[in-house]
């Protein structure tokens, strides 16, 4: 087990490569960190991929080419120990620059253009051995007006970081409040299952552990909800009523990897949640009685004995996929009126 300030500090000349993005220079860093054989895996339609250089060619130089004045800001970063002992660092924050041409398929726009992404690293040793990470795609789809799916229930918007601006400060991190935090979430989603199969919502003990003006920062498609109340409307109920059967984090037969750091709580797993789409009303999708998996990369922020944030990105564009449709297909078929080609000399964009 390495220290959380340790596993901090693997991930720092990345994240500094990537603050203004050079391509040379991120790939020697990632070339440093990540093991040549380690598994990355990436949200659809990337995949699976082995090592750093294929991270690199297929996820980042199509981006870079895309966004030429990209560049990485990170609002959260952790590192902690989970339950087997293996050593995680997360990172969450948004790629951004400046959008002038294609990317997979998407129509550039010529401005500003921003990606939620998180990003978990197992390490061993010095070295990343595996990586589990989602970029929130649909995010850029809907700033292109590109978006062929339902409509979002919650508001769609660009992201915050922490309310109290301490994501990537570390020195007030302390063991005692990491297990404190952990044992919070780790309550919350025991109860949250025990809904419906054992009772009614009543059952889930919401109160003892959100917060009632809970900020809760879903993924482009399902978007951002304000309080408990808002969490309920606008993604819970929908949620379960669709998929009353979901197991995930606590339970089930995935694996899903909890640590603490400080206020903050991390969750990874890939997947790490297994349902049925048994009932109606979450992402226009029909009713089909088909079992999938989801893939859900959390972070949570504890005030007190509460949960005041919640950073949720779930790997939307697999999960439709899963169930039969191609969400690029559609986006094509959308598009295909549009000019493809590149916005050449666009304001912003550093020459």
């Amino acid at each position: 087990m390495a220290s959380p300030d340790r596993l901090r500090a693997l991930i720092t000349p990345v994240r500094t490569a990537m603050a203004d993005f050079d391509g040379a220079s991120v790939q020697s860093a990632l070339g440093t960190l990540i093991s040549p054989d380690a598994p990355l895996h990436l949200c659809h339609p990337f995949g699976d991929l082995l090592g750093p250089q294929a991270l690199y060619d297929a996820a980042y130089a199509p981006l870079l080419n895309a966004l030429p004045d990209l560049e990485r800001r990170d609002w959260i970063v952790s590192a902690g120990t989970a339950s087997n002992n293996h050593d995680w660092i997360g990172c969450a924050g948004h790629y951004v620059g400046t959008f002038t041409r294609p990317f997979l398929d998407i129509p550039p726009t010529g401005h500003f253009a921003h990606i939620r992404f998180h990003e978990f690293y197992r390490v061993s040793g010095d070295s990343v051995v595996e990586m589990q990470a989602i970029w929130d795609l649909p995010e850029l789809m809907m700033q292109a007006s590109a978006w062929p799916m339902v409509p979002s229930l919650g508001r769609e918007m660009y992201i915050s970081g922490p309310a109290t601006q301490d994501g990537v400060s570390f020195d007030s991190r302390s063991n005692e409040q990491s297990a404190k935090s952990l044992a919070t979430v780790i309550g919350m989603l025991t109860n949250l299952s025990r809904h419906p199969v054992e009772g009614g919502p009543a059952i889930m003990h919401a109160e003892r552990y959100w917060d009632p003006r809970i900020n809760w920062y879903g993924p482009a498609g399902i978007g951002t909800a304000r309080g408990l109340a808002g969490f309920r409307h606008w993604h819970q109920i929908p949620f379960l009523n669709a998929l009353p059967d979901r197991r995930g984090g606590t339970t089930g037969t995935l694996n899903c990897h909890f640590y603490g750091d400080g206020a903050y709580v991390v969750a990874t797993g890939w997947p790490n949640m297994q349902m049925t789409v048994t009932g109606d009303g979450w992402l226009g999708i029909v009713p089909s009685g088909q079992e999938i998996t989801m893939r859900s990369l959390d972070f949570w922020r504890v005030e007190g004995e509460l949960i005041r944030e919640n950073w949720v990105l779930i790997d939307l564009l697999d999960v439709y996929a899963q169930l039969g449709v191609d969400v690029f297909a559609r986006l094509r078929e959308f598009n295909k009126a549009r000019v493809q080609g590149s916005i050449s000399s666009p304001i912003g964009v550093c020459k």
